[in-house]
């Protein structure tokens, strides 16, 4: 098992029969998730739910890039498992948009598209502005301490320049946040779009100025809710989120076959 896990590194384990030159060649190039941990199954997971989360989070890392294809039967392959798990794995991360099937076979990744990042963007202003005033209200001064941490954690990767940390302190950093609200379904709620926000937070902080601007945001908003000014902290993340719908547009715009 552990020596055919490794070969899931070779991208043209996942070409499809009948693929042309070009195509083939393009994904010979893609980067393709890291299943390893597939060699170790907890009994409490089934196999289906496995391969599913593993692949889900490769999608939204960004190992496997959009456009990309994937074929079920070579990953079952690869994994020395049945096809059946693949194949459940595949229809829940379809059912999740994150997947799209193609005419002659496979799967590939789905691009952003503008309507996505729209309503993403704007479900998240009405909801993290809400949890924001809620933690205004709500907070403990003993609560904003793993936020004063986070904030100090993320502007010491931006100095060293270890940009591929910053999307999961950040991530952290609003999870914290969240929880001031003492709100579960609000959280719930926010939760439901974290795939969604994830690929648009590794788009941003990318960009230095836009990782610098994003930390002194979440000071601001720390302040604003010490402060307990419930106004304030609102418009300060509503003015956050519109600033990354932008920017995401604009990336989009600029180069839509990345995304």
């Amino acid at each position: 098992m552990e020596e055919e896990l490794t070969k899931f590194s070779c991208p043209t384990l996942l070409v499809g029969p009948g693929s042309d030159a070009m195509a083939a060649r393009k994904e010979i190039e893609m980067r393709e998730p890291d299943l390893t941990p597939l060699g170790a199954i907890p009994d409490r997971k089934s196999l289906g739910d496995h391969v599913f989360e593993n692949l889900r989070q490769a999608i939204i890392r960004g190992d496997v890039a959009p456009g990309d294809r994937l074929v079920e039967s070579r990953i079952a392959g690869v994994l020395d498992i049945s096809r059946t798990p693949v194949r459940e794995a595949i229809h829940k991360l379809e059912r999740e948009s994150l997947l799209r099937k193609l005419p002659h076979g496979g799967f590939t990744v789905v691009h952003l598209s503008r309507e996505d990042i729209e309503e993403t963007f704007g479900i998240r202003c009405v909801l993290e502005s809400y949890a924001a005033r809620l933690a205004a209200l709500n907070h403990q001064e003993e609560d904003l301490i793993p936020l004063e941490e986070k904030i100090g954690e993320f502007q010491m990767c931006l100095a060293k320049g270890r940009f591929e940390e910053l999307p999961r302190i950040n991530t952290e950093f609003h999870n914290f946040f969240y929880a001031l609200s003492r709100s579960p379904k609000l959280i719930k709620l926010i939760n439901d779009l974290r795939d969604q926000i994830y690929r648009f937070r590794r788009i941003l902080l990318k960009m230095d100025n836009m990782a610098k601007m994003s930390n002194e945001d979440h000071r601001n908003m720390l302040e604003a809710i010490r402060q307990r000014d419930v106004n304030r902290v609102e418009k300060l993340v509503k003015e956050h989120i519109a600033r990354g719908k932008r920017i995401v547009l604009k990336a989009l715009e600029d180069r839509p076959n990345e995304l």
